[in-house]
């Protein structure tokens, strides 16, 4: 049998990928919960809704996986901005690929990793606007309008997201907002 990163990458079934991820965070205890599926789901609709032309598959498990280490329940800043960084290094020790590595570590860019894979640019969306439209014990879910506004020009004012633009328009056509 190869590495579980060779298993979960092999599996094209969107469900089933789900369970295996489920099945090893009852293994491993790594973060997976609502807001990954969630996050993930987004994710999906973005790339074939707008119909971009990405590996779907690299992508949505990368959703699945980029929080493996997220803590939960710190305060302690600098944790919250390396988890994605030793999921990476996490992730590398299960098989996957360095590139797979980095695109996750890129879901934010505390390490300031360049160039940046362009799948890290959906992964940073997708973890931005979908974390905003959640509730979080500190705050209520942002309004859809409110949390794009926001994505733009709070969390990526000053970055280059190649996908940004496409994902407004995803966004407004998909809600029928005008921003």
């Amino acid at each position: 049998m190869g590495s579980f990163a060779e298993y979960i990458l092999s599996e094209s079934d969107y469900i089933k990928k789900l369970e295996i991820v489920y099945y090893l965070k009852k293994r491993t205890n790594i973060f997976f919960d609502n807001s990954v599926i969630f996050k993930t789901e987004l994710a999906k609709m973005f790339i074939e809704d707008m119909q971009i032309d990405i590996d779907e598959n690299l992508v949505l498990t990368a959703c699945m996986l980029y929080a493996c280490k997220k803590p939960t329940n710190t305060n302690d800043f600098n944790k919250i901005k390396m988890y994605a960084k030793e999921g990476a290094d996490y992730l590398s020790t299960l098989g996957f690929p360095s590139r797979f590595c980095k695109i996750c570590e890129e879901v934010n860019r505390y390490t300031g990793s360049e160039p940046r894979e362009k799948e890290s640019d959906i992964l940073e969306l997708v973890d931005n606007f979908g974390g905003m439209l959640l509730n979080r014990p500190e705050r209520r879910g942002f309004p859809v309008d409110e949390a794009l506004v926001l994505l733009e020009y709070r969390n990526l004012k000053g970055k280059n997201n190649i996908y940004l633009e496409k994902f407004k328009e995803f966004v407004q056509i998909t809600e029928g907002i005008a921003v």
